[in-house]
């Protein structure tokens, strides 16, 4: 008979062994991609940018992604998750440093979108992963401590970036080039690291006993057995299903908000104050990502306590909505980050709720295509925001209107996520035996339209 303790302790094992290190990949990963916002700084000027160019630039990263996304999910799923991880590591480390001796637009360009396809694939191959490592009633609160390392990376990523501007020029190079180089080459590390640490599945798991690998493939298998109405789909049916693009359209609108905020945040800053510094520039974006990063954590504590995922997704985009609007009535430093963390707080809270919902109703394997799509068409609103903001700015020569633009389209993301049909998840009793048998898993074909039961409401 399992106990309690027995379970707990097994749990806090898998927590222990994966986390930290994925997290420590995710924190290079989001820094590797958005420190370009503080090197426009300094590197605007050098390489002649305009608001919208660099906008360009900051944007170009998604197209690259969005191209890549599925297919480099579908190479995930065949090569596995710790050759490919690794391999994505080791490719965009290696142009992330590259992005350190750009000499013009053209080649900053090419390298930002060369950046997207290699990350391609990453994000949703990490979700898929901890999918076979953790149940239902587990998993809200393991993705937002996984995706807890996006706010911690603009914290790490604030100071050290301005730090690295502004203080080093060895060589008489300019010191956003450093940052580049000096960023780029953890992710190098890593990748070699990631082939050799990051275990498969809990078959594979040496650091676990023969009880906790069998406790634990048994509680894995019967919770996927346990959701009779969950549905599998080939890769292109997947593509086209009714709710996983609604899905990917509530995530588009999301990331239009919450990119074209996070790449712009610091010249934002600048903006509203001549007297500060770069690295005070740094420190201070810090602030908003701090509280992101302790509200994104409890939010999702709280979804996975209350077994409840659609209403934990729609109020952080309503939060979000507000807290982006205060930020464009504000024009000093001091009121702005503090509508920027009631945004971000409000933005990144959203995060663990929704990449709960995909498996929710389709089975492992195209809930792995599912949420790479999602992240794929999401993804475009990376390069719609920043560039968008972009060119808002360079016409109207402030940023509050296209604040306000993205204040209300995270108003229509959080009605559109409110308005979806969607059964809760639902947890196995524990004590039901581990050889009873199963509902057969569906096919699309065996269910229907799915948008009947996959709809929008």
């Amino acid at each position: 008979m399992v106990t309690l303790a027995f379970e707990r302790q097994t749990v806090r094992k898998v927590t222990r062994r994966i986390i930290p290190f994925v997290f420590v990949l995710y924190i290079v990963n989001y820094i590797d991609r958005a420190n370009i916002g503080y090197a426009a700084l300094e590197m605007n000027k050098a390489l002649g940018l305009t608001s919208q160019l660099f906008g360009l630039a900051a944007g170009l990263f998604f197209i690259g992604y969005f191209l890549c996304e599925v297919p480099s999910n579908i190479a995930l799923t065949r090569f596995g998750a710790r050759v490919w991880i690794a391999r994505i590591l080791l490719t965009w480390g290696l142009l992330s440093v590259l992005m350190g001796f750009v000499q013009n637009a053209w080649q900053l360009l090419t390298i930002r979108f060369l950046l997207g396809v290699a990350e391609a694939g990453f994000f949703p191959g990490i979700i898929l992963y901890l999918g076979r490592w953790f149940r239902t009633k587990e998993l809200a609160t393991t993705i937002a401590l996984f995706t807890a390392s996006i706010p911690v990376s603009y914290i790490i990523a604030a100071p050290l970036s301005t730090a690295i501007i502004d203080h080093v020029h060895l060589f008489g190079i300019d010191g956003w080039r450093w940052m580049f180089v000096f960023e780029g080459l953890p992710a190098v590390l890593l990748g070699v690291a990631c082939y050799f640490l990051l275990t498969e599945r809990p078959s594979d798991a040496s650091w676990l006993s023969d009880a906790e690998r069998t406790w634990l493939e048994g509680e894995l298998h019967r919770e996927a057995q346990a959701r009779p109405h969950v549905v599998h789909l080939s890769v292109w049916r997947t593509l086209r299903n009714t709710k996983v693009l609604y899905l990917g359209a509530i995530y588009f609108v999301y990331q239009v908000g919450s990119l074209g905020v996070g790449y712009w945040l610091p010249q934002i800053l600048k903006g509203m104050s001549d007297n500060l510094s770069n690295t005070q520039i740094g420190l201070i974006g810090t602030i908003p990502y701090i509280v992101a990063t302790i509200a994104m954590v409890a939010w999702s504590r709280h979804s996975d306590k209350a077994v409840e995922r659609k209403f934990h997704s729609w109020f952080p985009l309503a939060v979000g909505a507000v807290g982006m609007t205060l930020s464009a009535l504000t024009h000093s430093p001091g009121p702005a980050v503090v509508a920027v963390s009631v945004a971000l707080a409000g933005l990144y809270s959203f995060k663990a709720p929704f990449w709960s919902v995909p498996g929710l109703f389709l089975s492992t394997g195209t809930a792995a295509t599912a949420v790479a799509a999602i992240n794929s068409i999401g993804n475009l609103g990376g390069f719609v925001g920043p560039y968008g903001l972009g060119l808002v700015k360079d016409r109207t020569g402030s940023a509050s209107m296209a604040l306000f633009i993205l204040a209300g389209l995270l108003v229509i993301a959080a009605v559109m996520m409110a308005a979806l049909r969607l059964r809760e998840p639902t947890i196995p009793a524990t004590d039901a035996p581990a050889d009873a048998p199963a509902a057969p898993l569906r096919t699309l074909d065996q269910a229907g339209d799915d948008s009947a039961t996959a709809g929008t409401a």
